[in-house]
């Protein structure tokens, strides 16, 4: 039974429907896989199709997207962090690194948003050629899906704050950590395949 609690385990796997739950969100993260794996191939048909606009090399500013890259990477392992800390039930750990984790998160988006005016004032827009339109909806993607997952967590830190840590709270915790390092492995693509490829052409 889901009221059934397995102390053994890890706290946000100590009943059968939080199992079920942690199951049906890796699932999730399957069709999540699909829908970049068809954005990322959609880039590929399309990132040489230029249309006499903008390339890769016109555009790319790849000093920002290390930064970018570095402040998403870290915000994975204070996530990592997080979650060590959930393990050893010390709430308020989990909630600062859970914080920490969003700011480097805002970080992250503050600055692609200011690389899409970038792209915008120098004429690159959706509109420009079929590279752009694939590269917007790509990177707008992640972003949105970044912007989703800082909602999340907040939603989880304020449930955190009024019920403390329970079985419940631990697996929303759990799996917002699981959706966050997915992202990340997300980027990790993005800035391989989308911004290290472009520079060498």
């Amino acid at each position: 039974m889901s009221s059934k609690i397995d102390y053994s385990l890890p706290l946000e796997y100590q009943t059968e429907q939080n199992r079920l739950n942690i199951l049906g969100f890796w699932i999730f993260l399957g069709a999540e896989i699909v829908l970049f794996a068809t954005l990322f191939g959609v880039y590929g048909v399309l990132y040489q199709r230029y249309a006499g606009g903008p390339t890769h090399q016109d555009i790319i500013m790849i000093k920002d997207v290390l930064i970018q890259t570095v402040l998403l990477l870290t915000s994975s392992f204070t996530m990592g962090i997080a979650i060590f800390e959930m393990r050893r039930q010390q709430l308020k750990g989990l909630i600062f690194w859970l914080v920490i984790t969003l700011l480097l998160g805002a970080g992250f988006l503050f600055m692609e948003i200011n690389e899409f005016i970038h792209y915008v004032h120098l004429g690159a827009t959706m509109q420009t050629s079929a590279f752009l339109s694939s590269l917007f909806v790509l990177l707008g993607t992640h972003g949105a899906h970044v912007t989703f997952g800082i909602i999340w967590a907040i939603m989880v830190i304020i449930q955190l704050l009024r019920r403390g840590l329970t079985p419940t709270t631990a697996r929303k915790t759990f799996i917002i950590g699981l959706y966050w390092h997915f992202l990340d492995v997300v980027w990790i693509f993005i800035f391989t395949f989308v911004y290290l490829k472009g520079m060498v052409g």
